[in-house]
């Protein structure tokens, strides 16, 4: 009998038990669910906090934490959506635009930010495409016309206007964008690199150097970053080496190790213009003009306004006796730089070798050195008079005329001592270059020096009566 009494309040108690733990249970979930849902409320809050300070790394792990609370708290799904697309992280965006779509749908104005994130996402695709292609003005237009619009914190996209930034030569701009990401992220090894090699193109060549450093201790094997250091190392090794070389007087080392410097970088114009520069002095040193010309010209296609280039333009000029040239270079050289009387000077000497020029060659026209004696002069200038004289050249009498006259004037000048000293210095003489006219030498008149020579026949016109011609040596 008891132990059917015991049996039968078990089964009693039993439906009981099950009750009190299903009502138990349930209130826990409800605890559970409510306490979930106050964290959810707590870690969203936060998350905005953080949105607001423009924290949108630390937002996204609260909004992640909220969404693991309240899988179904669409506005954390909205506002992770417009994070990541604040971030170009556009993929994942649109898959939390659609969770919240799926919520909520309908909503015109998240529609509409799906529709921005789509165009940031083809903007961005776009610009990478023109920077492959070279159209770097293009990846401009597209990343600060769009993706920065409906993306401002898309650091790939910032990454890739500052390449395209440094492309365009705008270094400037390059250190002023890179600066903005290295202030979010200071540890940035590609915005460290771009920056680097701004200053490096500025030839700020100590601020580069500690960037690519920077970088190297970050990620000692990154391969850019190696490059770019050892690179701009090498190149000042060589520059010092090329200048030492010079301070030596060792011209022909120095010319070596400029070209050297020049092939490490084409690019690298603000560093060049003075290797080129250096270059060209050496090259007028040793008398090379033509390659002294070539130098300097390519210093001023850098820089126009480079006066030292310019002078020394001048000066290969005159090496390879392009008078007028130099007489150009040098005048605007002296303009530039009134004061610098070494160019002024230089500039006198290209004048005078310019008013050389156009005189008449009296060496050259009887065929001499400028060391020649006056007996070679003499011996030359019997030899030409016999081969030109007029009676011998009938058939080109005008011409030999001529010659005969130019024959006479060179050595009417460099058989007189006073007159060939005068002629060598530079000097003008009277009618130096007219042979026959006014006070010169005329050989069919009187003057001159005495000669006997002897020819049958006379000018044309009966220049020499008797059908003779003499000249007393």
């Amino acid at each position: 009998m008891v132990i059917r009494f015991l049996v039968s309040g078990a089964l009693v108690l039993l439906p009981l038990l099950f009750f009190h733990w299903i009502y138990s249970h349930q209130t826990l979930l409800v605890s559970a669910q409510a306490s979930r849902s106050d964290e959810a409320s707590t870690l969203f809050k936060r998350a905005s906090e953080q949105i607001k300070l423009k924290k949108y790394d630390e937002a996204l792990e609260l909004l992640n934490s909220v969404l693991e609370a309240d899988p179904n708290l669409s506005e954390a799904y909205l506002q992770r959506a417009s994070v990541l697309r604040n971030k170009c992280r556009f993929e994942e965006s649109e898959r939390d635009y659609k969770n919240y779509l799926e919520l909520k749908p309908g909503t015109s104005s998240v529609e509409k930010e799906v529709s921005q994130l789509l165009q940031a996402q083809n903007a961005l695709d776009s610009a990478y495409n023109y920077f492959d292609s070279g159209d770097f003005s293009k990846v401009l237009e597209y990343i600060d016309k769009v993706v920065l619009v409906f993306s401002p914190s898309c650091l790939k996209a910032k990454l890739l206007k500052a390449k395209a930034l440094l492309a365009l030569k705008d270094y400037s701009s390059v250190i002023s964008e890179t600066g903005y990401i290295l202030k979010q992220d200071e540890d940035n090894l590609v915005a460290l690199l771009l920056r680097g090699r701004a200053y490096y193109y500025l030839s700020d060549h100590d601020v580069a150097s500690r960037h690519f450093q920077k970088g190297l201790r970050l990620d000692p094997e990154h391969t850019d970053l190696k490059k770019a250091y050892f690179g701009l190392k090498n190149l000042l090794k060589k520059t010092k080496s090329a200048e030492d070389n010079v301070a030596k007087g060792k011209l022909r080392l120095a010319v070596e190790d400029f070209k050297a410097a020049l092939a490490f970088d084409p690019n690298h114009s603000a560093h060049n213009v003075h290797l080129y520069l250096g270059l060209c002095k050496v090259l007028v040193k040793l008398g090379r003009g033509k390659d002294a010309l070539d130098s300097c010209t390519e210093a001023l296609n850098i820089d126009g306004e480079l006066v030292e280039a310019l002078a020394q333009r001048g000066e290969a000029k005159l090496l390879v006796e392009d008078w007028e040239g130099a007489v150009e270079d040098l005048k605007e050289a002296a303009q530039k730089s009134p004061q610098d009387m070494n160019i002024r000077e230089a500039y006198m000497r290209a004048e005078k070798a310019l008013k050389l020029s156009k005189r008449k060659d009296w060496y050259k026209i009887l065929g001499v050195s400028k060391t020649a004696s006056i007996a070679e002069i003499k011996r030359a200038y019997k030899k030409l008079a016999l081969q030109w004289h007029p009676d011998k050249n009938v058939d080109n009498r005008e011409e030999a005329e001529a010659k005969f006259r130019e024959i006479a004037a060179a050595y009417e000048v460099l058989g007189d001592e006073d007159k060939r000293v005068r002629y060598d210095r530079g000097e003008d003489l009277d009618n130096m270059d007219t042979g026959m006219g006014g006070g010169g030498f005329n050989p069919f008149g009187g003057g001159g020096q005495p000669f006997t020579f002897h020819f049958e026949g006379g000018f044309p016109g009966g220049g020499f009566p008797g059908g003779g011609f003499q000249f007393n040596f």
